[in-house]
């Protein structure tokens, strides 16, 4: 936008919010419920046409850039917001309670309360972790202590989240033997392989693109 519009980010944000509510439920009602009456399951695809397809539930990347928006453009807000480290805390707690209540009995059931959870889950379990998440930033929420390593993880979370399957799916090619045996030694060698991947990722193609932003931004 040429000028800065509240109003305008608003109506887009909650554009996006009900547009996944459409889609959704187009295929509960259209899909999943005929599905689950004719053969018994319908949780692929459940994964096909709304877990694995990134504009079915666009909720989760939106709370971040929103969080974000808030922080960068709306400073009064978030300076209100970081005051409230507590109630943030309490409301995302209770949000992320609810949105597990409404999806506990999704792989036997389409509906009901798991029909709600289908159409309102995404949303209601995004503004939660985002609540979290602004409690864990803010001035005295209980989430504010340091655990090591989280910045590491925080630093290549989009990364892993780009690529832990892939890597994942090629140890098991390339390797099949090694899901034999105990769980712990192979879920260690795909967490060191997944950390490998996103770690050249990242100092390949995020940081030197992010890098480019700022220099950019100071130079504008």
């Amino acid at each position: 936008m040429r000028k800065r519009s509240a109003h305008i980010t608003l109506a887009i944000v909650g554009g996006l919010v009900f547009s996944g509510i459409l889609i959704r439920s187009y295929v509960l009602f259209h899909l999943l419920v005929p599905l689950a009456a004719t053969e018994g399951g319908s949780w692929l695809a459940f994964l096909e046409r709304i877990y694995y397809p990134t504009y079915s539930h666009l909720d989760g990347l939106l709370a971040g850039v929103t969080l974000a928006l808030i922080r960068v453009f709306r400073p009064a807000w978030w300076a209100d917001l970081a005051r409230r480290g507590h109630a943030l805390f309490l409301v995302g707690t209770c949000l992320v309670a609810l949105a597990v209540y409404l999806t506990k009995d999704f792989w036997n059931s389409v509906t009901g309360v798991s029909a709600i959870g289908v159409v309102f889950g995404f949303p209601v379990l995004s503004l939660g972790l985002g609540l979290l998440v602004a409690s864990s930033v803010s001035n005295n929420g209980w989430l504010r202590f340091r655990i090591p390593g989280a910045k590491l993880i925080a630093t290549l979370a989009y990364s892993l989240y780009l690529t832990h399957k892939e890597i994942i799916h090629l140890v098991d090619l390339w390797f099949p033997s090694i899901t034999e045996g105990h769980m712990l030694p192979w879920l260690a060698v795909y967490a060191v392989c997944s950390f490998l991947v996103a770690s050249a990722l990242y100092l390949c193609v995020e940081r030197p693109f992010l890098i480019l932003r700022d220099k950019r931004i100071l130079g504008g």
